[in-house]
């Protein structure tokens, strides 16, 4: 089968490799629909490896060269014995976490995204969405409804990572919200806050195009570029009171940016740290004490989200396929996908793969 492998950084290569075999008992195979390229993915591509194992995972053994993509659906092939959620011939999204189901402190208490051994499809497993086929794991796959796209299924991991974040925050009806970086997650972020019922939705970018973009599909939303700016005066000026927004989630994984979140929040507010910083970063610690702020990581999604953020994407209500600027077949991935996204220009914000042209 053609699959987009990753052996080291700016090193992608498009290969024919041995298809899986029959699932085992447990497992499933998938014909790969739809694939997204993720942030992370692209920090492998430029960086890496990074999440992808030097040496043999210590719970999967899987190691480079690694079969990338883990925003990805499907149509079930076959599936192994005692598998009764799913079979051949649904169309499923792929729930990417893969760890022990027992025996670890965190799994036992249904944490199963926290475990120690944590590994990914796409990053430290046998199998990626980047390729035609994957095998599975029965818990890694959702059945999506009949009115829900292939394009819509691939976007159910990174709009859990949204939801998950908005959670963390506790965004709710009538919240005010600033979002720091408009990117696919902040975007999606922005998406799920008001699908959560954000009344008034803030964003920073020093990215004019996709402050544009954003502004495009959520009507009502104010626009922040930093560099001309302050965020923190700017959600004042237009919140309550004039102190400042209820939730700021950084999802950039800057310094900047996450200064910004708690500059602009209020007393007794809550700033979410969404995206991955590349190393320490200086924070104004007195600001946290004095304004009384909560600050919270979130760290992908509790697994259990699949069929929450499918109802969500289904209905309409997170119209997650907003996001999607291009598609692009396999043999294009890297020059029109990754490097493509790359660009300083930004001109895309969530490209898809799509493994059946």
């Amino acid at each position: 089968m053609r699959a987009l492998r990753f052996y080291a950084a700016k090193d992608l290569r498009i290969e024919d490799i041995p298809a899986p075999g029959e699932p085992a008992a447990g497992q499933v195979l998938v014909r790969n629909r739809f694939v997204g390229i993720c942030g992370t993915d692209l920090h492998e591509y430029a960086y890496g490896p990074i999440f992808i194992p030097k040496e043999p995972h210590r719970y999967t053994g899987a190691h480079g060269p690694q079969v990338l993509g883990h925003e990805f659906g499907g149509v079930v092939e076959a599936v192994g014995e005692g598998v009764t959620s799913v079979r051949a011939g649904d169309r499923v999204s792929v729930q990417p976490l893969i760890m022990p189901r027992a025996g670890d402190y965190f799994a036992d208490r249904g944490l199963f995204h926290l475990s120690t051994d944590l590994a990914l499809a796409g990053l430290s497993w046998l199998s990626g969405g980047m390729a035609e086929y994957a095998l599975l794991n029965d818990y890694n796959v959702e059945k999506i409804p009949d009115g829900m796209t292939d394009e819509e299924a691939a976007l159910v991991e990174p709009s859990a990572v949204a939801v998950y974040a908005c959670d963390r925050g506790g965004v709710t009806a009538g919240s005010s919200v600033l979002v720091t970086g408009a990117g696919p997650i902040g975007v999606l972020t922005l998406l799920a806050a008001r699908a959560a019922g954000a009344a008034e939705l803030f964003v920073s970018d020093i990215n004019d195009a996709r402050l544009e973009f954003a502004a495009s599909i959520l009507p009502g939303l104010t626009t922040i570029n930093p560099q001309r700016g302050s965020p923190g005066e700017t959600v004042r000026a237009l919140t309550e009171g004039k102190v400042g927004c209820d939730v700021a989630i950084e999802c950039v994984g800057n310094e900047h940016a996450l200064k910004a979140c708690v500059d602009a929040v209020r007393k007794q507010g809550v700033v979410v740290q969404t995206g991955l910083h590349p190393h320490e970063n200086p924070l104004d610690w007195f600001q946290v004490t004095f304004k009384d702020i909560d600050l919270r990581g979130s760290w992908a999604y509790p697994t259990h989200y699949w069929p929450r953020v499918i109802r969500l994407i289904a209905s309409g209500l997170l119209p997650a396929k907003r996001v999607v600027t291009g598609r692009i077949t396999l043999d294009r991935a890297v020059p029109e996908g990754f490097d493509a996204l790359l660009d300083p220009s930004g001109k895309h914000l969530k490209i898809l793969i799509d493994l059946m042209k």
